[in-house]
């Protein structure tokens, strides 16, 4: 094990800045070819960005989520994809860090183990002596092929019949990889299936999710003094981390834009130039708002994980619904604005090696996830404001 000094959110903002042109030189082979780049890889680690929720005595940094999230914003001005893999393997070192210390140290054998994650509990772990014995089928474990761990989600069966969420901590060597990863967005995620089949998996690698998730406990004795750990539950976490994600996409949508603005004219006008037409100032003018508005629910979210973790203050429902619904916010928002830069963009965006025409595919693929569908997380945030019970345990 090793401490060093963490870098400052200036330090960790600007080197995720200076990889941006790698990232974006490698994103017309990662949509091809549906998984991160080497080169891709091997940058974001020298950089040491997904060390930011490693544990400090592991080598990591333990960064607050203000810095979190505007690193994964800057990765993902780069390329949706890496942006969203990053942020996966950064919130499932999170969820490695619920484990018991021990377990700990079997995952973090050295500062630059990735580890994966699922959410939805797709697998059944059946006691036995010792531990557990696990049978599942999780589709879109982002990052897997590149991970060595991962933390999956699954139903534990107990010895009066019913069945309670939990995870399960496991090397990436015991499952089955199903390369089925071909999509419309998000493609250089990997997202693939994985499979465990009659899999032992020792009882000090199996938690109850439950308490995790509503009360924000935690089985590491050394990590439940740490800031990040202390009192967070796991879905504010992962949704300003996976917002970041959105909003760095939109940011790269409007710089693709007037990248391309000054060469453009508008076909079948008058207008030489398209910055010439009324038309344009409204698009550029109302995307831009929109962007801001994402940027605002984004910063207020990694903002609230922060106070909270400094004052060590409960989380109230309201507070973990309205983080449920910054993430829904954001993405409608994205997929607003990128919708209305494409639609100004003209025919021409739809070539490959145009950027916006993957931009685009990647905010309608992030905004049909389950947990960030607007329309499922403004539902939530109404029925509470009406005064009824959230209608889900995933707060």
């Amino acid at each position: 094990m090793e401490t060093i000094d963490a870098p400052t959110r200036t330090e960790l903002v600007r080197r995720a800045t200076e990889l941006i042109p790698l990232i974006r030189k490698n994103a017309r082979w990662q949509d091809q070819n549906r998984v991160m780049h080497e080169e891709t890889l091997e940058a974001l680690r020298e950089a040491g960005l997904l060390k930011m929720i490693l544990p400090v005595r592991y080598g990591g940094y333990e960064s607050d989520m203000v810095t979190v999230t505007s690193v994964i914003t800057e990765l993902a001005r780069g390329d949706g994809s890496v942006a969203w893999t990053a942020a996966v393997w950064l919130i499932s070192a999170w969820q490695a860090g619920l484990f018991p210390d021990q377990v700990q140290d079997e995952i973090f054998t050295h500062p630059d183990i990735r580890v994966c994650a699922s959410v939805g509990p797709n697998g059944i772990a059946t006691p036995t002596e010792g531990g557990v014995i696990l049978n599942g089928n999780w589709h879109f474990i982002s990052g897997s092929q590149q991970s060595q761990w991962v933390t999956h989600a699954a139903m534990l069966a107990t010895e009066d019949g019913g069945l309670l969420p939990g995870l399960v901590a496991l090397p990436m060597s015991d499952l089955t990889v199903v390369d089925d990863w071909d999509t419309a967005g998000l493609r250089g995620s990997g997202s693939v299936t994985t499979i465990a089949e009659n899999l032992f998996v020792p009882q000090e690698r199996v938690l109850n999710m439950i308490p995790v998730l509503t009360q924000g406990q935690i089985a590491s004795e050394q990590n439940a003094a740490s800031p990040i750990w202390r009192g967070a539950p796991f879905l504010p976490f992962a949704s300003a981390a996976v917002s970041a994600v959105p909003y760095g996409m939109a940011l790269a949508a409007r710089e693709a834009f007037f990248e391309r603005l000054p060469h453009r004219k508008i076909s079948y006008t008058n207008y030489e130039h398209q910055a010439d037409a009324p038309l344009t100032h409204l698009q550029v003018a109302e995307a831009s708002v929109k962007i801001d508005e994402a940027a605002f629910h984004v910063q207020r979210a990694a903002q609230r994980l922060d106070d909270k973790a400094l004052t060590g203050a409960p989380w109230t429902l309201e507070e973990r619904v309205v983080a449920r619904m910054d993430m829904g916010a954001t993405c409608q928002r994205v997929k607003e604005a990128v919708d209305i830069i494409t639609t100004a963009s003209g025919a021409s965006a739809v070539y490959s090696d145009i950027a916006i025409q993957r931009i685009e595919r990647d905010v309608q693929t992030i905004n049909l996830h389950a947990l960030m569908h607007p329309n499922t997380n403004l539902e939530l945030y109404g029925r509470v404001l009406c005064g009824l019970e959230p209608n889900t345990v995933f707060l």
